[in-house]
């Protein structure tokens, strides 16, 4: 294996890549020589990011799809088909986070968005995407979990329920699909400074806290997960399945 890193001549699709995590992972896996479908809600946000990736000189196609719609993924998987082929390596970043408080206080609407976007469209895109990856007989599905999902959030109930849900489909989807060498591996991040988790590490308090009980002593950025990000899409972990991997600065080890 001389270039046990390398994904040269891999298409990649990676959703919720219009910033944070997914952006930077698309960014890692088309640096490493794959072509890069990135995918989000926001046409033009996607358009940019694509502009830059261009400009960095790697290949890179922006489709916008919902995570939450089941159609605009299939349609997604589609296009990406008609572009490249086919996927070799999934990656399942997008999600959301409407409800912050009690979990006996969440409105229906609340868990039925939650479950849609992180649960079930990260189920649509896999189903709509295992055909092609068993046609070229192998591929790698990264599915981003969190560090809620092996410990419930205070004040992020359906969230956790949704992220430890998404590590138990990460064992099912492995034990499956291993006969057709695809595997299936979750990342569980700790509080990462992205858009998405403004409200936690804005909150000088909770961030202090955070920091104070994590034993690097800060919180994480983007980047810390992309190393491994690209050691489950390469052929590197062609071995590696059914496992989640944190990456939390060593906060769920330290004492409360």
């Amino acid at each position: 294996m001389s270039a046990p890193f390398s994904l040269a001549g891999k298409v990649a699709l990676v959703t919720g890549a219009s910033r944070g995590i997914g952006r930077a992972i698309a960014e890692t896996y088309a640096a490493a020589g794959a072509a890069v479908v990135i995918s989000g809600r926001r046409a033009e946000t996607l358009a940019q990011v694509a502009e830059a990736m261009r400009h960095a000189g790697h290949e890179v196609t922006p489709i916008v799809a919902h995570n939450g719609d089941k159609a605009a993924l299939q349609a997604l998987a589609q296009q990406t088909a008609e572009k490249y082929g086919a996927v070799d390596i999934l990656v399942h970043n997008a999600a959301t986070n409407p409800h912050f408080g009690p979990l006996l206080e969440a409105e229906d609407s609340m868990w039925q968005k939650t479950l849609e976007v992180n649960l079930l469209g990260v189920f649509w895109l896999t189903q709509a995407v295992v055909p092609m990856m068993q046609a070229r007989g192998a591929g790698k599905i990264i599915i981003i979990s969190s560090i809620n999902g092996l410990r419930p959030g205070r004040g992020q109930g359906i969230y956790s329920v949704t992220k430890a849900a998404l590590i138990s489909l990460t064992q099912t989807l492995a034990m499956e699909l291993g006969p057709d060498d695809i595997q299936v591996n979750a990342i569980a991040p700790g509080l990462i400074q992205t858009a998405f988790a403004r409200a936690l590490w804005q909150d000088d308090a909770l961030r202090e806290s955070v920091e104070g009980r994590t034993p690097l002593g800060r919180i994480g950025q983007p980047s810390d997960l992309t190393g491994i990000a690209l050691y489950l899409a390469s052929d590197a972990a062609n071995f590696t399945t059914g496992q989640t991997f944190v990456v939390d600065g060593g906060v769920s080890i330290a004492a409360f």
